[in-house]
């Protein structure tokens, strides 16, 4: 399970609350390519805390209630590596829009455009989202092995978006080329001409 080593590599960085984990880091890096919720990450946590992977510091306040500090420990940092380390599949990826695309000749152009722009709406907010992503490009991080890297995530993001946006425009302009007969519109037409 990858939500344990990125929570293990962020707290690699510096120790943090599961709140600041959840909102100050890990919404704004990782979770663009691992989404998780606040009760997975805080499950996640506590299961860590168990392993002995990371380390509770009770940090207590007299204006607010008391903070958990977690952070990462030498067995964490040890599974951090060795995971790091290993090779992982790649997920199945289920894509629902392309199931609906490939039986689609049921359906007239005007649903078909309305999905596509469905999805060009989805994937121009978040390439819109990743480019507002503060991390200067490779050519500007003089060499810096740690942002080049995190860099390189966000290039890889960027050019899915891009390409996926290119092939729904690619898609949209098939489908007008193609004409406005649905399946059933198409048999009906052979069936009229065959008699």
């Amino acid at each position: 399970m990858s939500l344990e080593y990125a929570i293990l590599g962020l707290l690699d960085v510096v120790p943090m609350t599961g709140y600041d984990l959840k909102t100050r880091y890990f919404d704004k890096t990782v979770a663009y390519f691992w989404p998780a919720d606040k009760a997975q990450i805080y499950r996640t946590l506590d299961k860590m805390a168990e392993a002995g992977w990371v380390a509770v510091r009770l940090e207590i306040q007299t204006e607010r209630p008391n903070r958990k500090v977690y952070s990462i420990t030498p067995l964490g940092q040890t599974e951090l590596q060795a995971w790091l380390s290993a090779y992982h599949p790649s997920p199945v990826s289920r894509e629902p829009f392309l199931v609906q695309l490939f039986f689609a000749d049921q359906l007239p152009n005007e649903t078909l455009f309305r999905l596509i722009e469905t999805q060009i709406e989805v994937h121009q907010a978040i390439l819109q989202s990743y480019n507002q992503i503060d991390l200067p490009p490779l050519s500007a991080l003089n060499g810096s092995r740690e942002l080049s890297l995190r860099r390189l995530t966000l290039e890889l993001g960027i050019a899915t978006e891009q390409t996926v946006l290119e092939w729904l425009k690619q898609t949209r302009q098939v489908i007008e080329e193609l004409g406005a007969l649905t399946k059933n519109e198409t048999e009906a037409k052979n069936m009229a001409t065959s008699d």
